[in-house]
């Protein structure tokens, strides 16, 4: 199993930038799971190490990720989240140029729990969910374009399912359409940066994970 990457850590909570190729938590059917990775880093310290789960990638993106280490504190980040007060900010790369540099996707989704994956309905129905996200194309290289992603709700597989709805699959992401391969178990989808505002003030803390390191990443500036 790869080496844990930890962004920050404190008695309360730990950020770690994720593996592509693993799932966020523990599974009878897995032994390697970011979650068993954070289980024996704070092992080293704590005899019984309390982690909950504030939130969850998909295994085939790679990015910032962050696990309790306090009930109260998950509760806390819990009431965040279901409060809007949590930002994601992502990195995709497609192969194909936007059709804008910017914009916004608002779709329909629905959840093909046969296929695993998320299709985009035209009409809204009992099935369906409300998805919304904004992009802008912030920088390019010979092998895509890449894009920033902020997403406005949590649905599954949105990111993936709507930019692949404009002609747009995430490279690697053979079950959204693309043809160009990228590596095993894995997209180019980074989630770069979380932002959330503190409890009880005004301010705002960021925890950004550094980018993958292979040639699709490999930009300029950013």
């Amino acid at each position: 199993m790869p080496n844990l990457e930890v962004i920050y850590e404190n008695n309360d909570f730990i950020v770690v930038n994720k593996r592509a190729g693993l799932i966020s938590e523990k599974s009878r059917y897995e032994n390697h799971t970011v979650e068993n990775q954070v289980l024996d880093h704070l092992s080293n310290n704590k005899r019984k190490p309390y982690i909950g789960i504030i939130h969850r990638l998909d295994r085939v993106t790679s990015g910032v990720l962050v696990m309790a280490k306090k009930k109260s504190i998950l509760v806390e980040f819990n009431k965040l989240f279901s409060s809007r007060k949590v930002q994601k900010t992502y990195l995709a790369i497609v192969k194909n140029k936007p059709p804008k540099n910017r914009g916004t996707l608002v779709n329909f989704l629905v959840k093909n729990n046969l296929e695993k994956r998320a299709d985009i309905v035209a009409s809204k129905s009992k099935d369906t969910q409300n998805c919304m996200l904004s992009y802008q194309v912030i920088n390019q290289n010979d092998l895509g374009y890449l894009l920033e992603i902020k997403p406005k709700t949590g649905r599954f597989h949105q990111i993936r399912a709507q930019l692949a709805h404009i002609g747009l699959p995430i490279i690697g992401d053979e079950k959204y359409g693309s043809d160009q391969a990228y590596l095993p178990r894995s997209i180019c989808l980074h989630a770069w940066k979380i932002t959330y505002q503190t409890t009880g003030s005004q301010e705002h803390k960021t925890f950004e994970a550094p980018l993958p390191k292979n040639d699709f990443w490999s930009f300029k500036s950013l």
